[in-house]
């Protein structure tokens, strides 16, 4: 094994500090070099000794985290996970604080229950390897061997995997993506790039519940299509694009020539809720050759077999290529088990969408 991530943990609470610190000491791929109270301990350490990710709260006194997360992107850019409270309120500030430059978002850790400490262990310490391989700048090296993250459970919990062949093809496409590290803006460039009357989107993008809320809204205001967060029983329409909210898988379904959404609690697969595997598997079942599906930037393997599972039920696959992505783990493995069937840099990603999105001839 390389040399450990060496994190530095910047908030004001001593308990939170101490909680994030025993639980990112439990990886061994992990080493905490320090914890800072505000901003300005945090510059007096960074001076000392530079980490290879800092974990950052949003709210603290003297400076706030998103003002020090833009210094530290002018000065010395170092991947930052900022980590917020679930407050509805604050959602907005932390698609401020993607915009300024940070990796991820994760919620403070929540010790209510074993399988909730237990999951925020996972997502925590995910999110700061994330960090640690993002390409935060061109000449950065990164930190550690690459390395696949293992499964906890697979897309069999939420639905039986997909058998018999290709559906026939209907007079709509129905377009599936699937991101997680640095997805929040490379999902803004494709969406931005696309005409109002695309084909319908369903989008499973890593984040904290409530933050998908506020994402959505975000992109509703920069985009020609209408963009929203899933609710079950949504319809996907042609111009418009649906979230998964956090903490909820999301899956797509059929009836007749109509497509909606389903959205469900149950467990994290392959190590997450949403799951890319789960939307991508419920595509290959009621979708078929009607669907498109899309991996972009991430680490870990969520959506590799979900997309090979596409791509063998005769839906079109597509792979965002290593040079576009900040992290190139969720494309990268894709790749490598067959089920991209083209892979193309961010900026060709749209183009893909809008020569797939024209409406089908039935029985084509």
């Amino acid at each position: 094994m390389g040399a450990k991530i060496r994190v530095l943990i910047v908030d004001d609470s001593a308990t939170v500090r101490q909680t994030l610190a025993n639980i990112l000491e439990t990886d061994p791929e992990i080493e905490v070099m320090g914890t800072a109270g505000d901003p300005f301990a945090a510059a007096r350490r960074i001076a000392q000794e530079v980490p290879d990710v800092i974990t950052l709260d949003v709210e603290m006194p003297r400076m706030d985290g998103i003002t020090f997360l833009r210094k530290i992107m002018l000065q010395h850019p170092i991947p930052v996970v900022m980590c917020s409270s679930l407050v509805e309120d604050g959602s907005e500030t932390l698609m401020q604080a993607m915009e300024a430059g940070a990796v991820e978002v994760i919620l403070k850790p929540r010790v209510d229950t074993r399988q909730m400490l237990l999951e925020s262990q996972v997502r925590i310490c995910d999110a700061v390897k994330a960090a640690a391989r993002a390409q935060v700048r061109r000449h950065r090296a990164v930190a550690g061997p690459s390395r696949t993250v293992e499964p906890k459970l697979t897309a069999d919990v939420m639905m039986p995997a997909p058998t018999g062949g290709a559906m026939a093809k209907t007079t709509e496409r129905v377009i599936c993506i699937g991101a997680s590290t640095g997805g929040t803006e490379a999902l803004r460039e494709v969406l931005e790039a696309l005409p109002a009357d695309s084909p319908g989107i369903v989008i499973v993008q890593h984040m904290p519940e409530t933050f998908t809320a506020a994402f959505a809204r975000r992109l509703d205001s920069l985009c020609e299509m209408s963009v929203k967060e899933a609710q079950d029983g949504d319809t996907v329409l042609r111009g418009h694009v649906l979230i998964a909210p956090g903490n909820r898988h999301t899956l797509l379904q059929r009836s007749g020539a109509r497509y909606y959404v389903t959205v469900k609690d149950g467990p994290l697969v392959s190590r997450h809720r949403p799951s890319v595997d789960v939307l991508f598997r419920s595509a290959a079942h009621c979708a078929g050759a009607n669907a498109v599906g899309i991996i972009m930037t991430g680490m870990g393997d969520d959506g590799a077999n979900g997309l090979l599972e596409m791509r063998r039920s005769g839906a079109y696959t597509v792979a965002q290529d290593e040079e576009s992505c900040v992290v190139f783990g969720m494309p990268k493995e894709a790749i490598a088990r067959g089920a991209a069937e083209k892979v193309v840099g961010l900026a060709a990603i749209p183009r893909e969408i809008i020569r797939m999105g024209g409406r089908l001839t039935p029985g084509a």
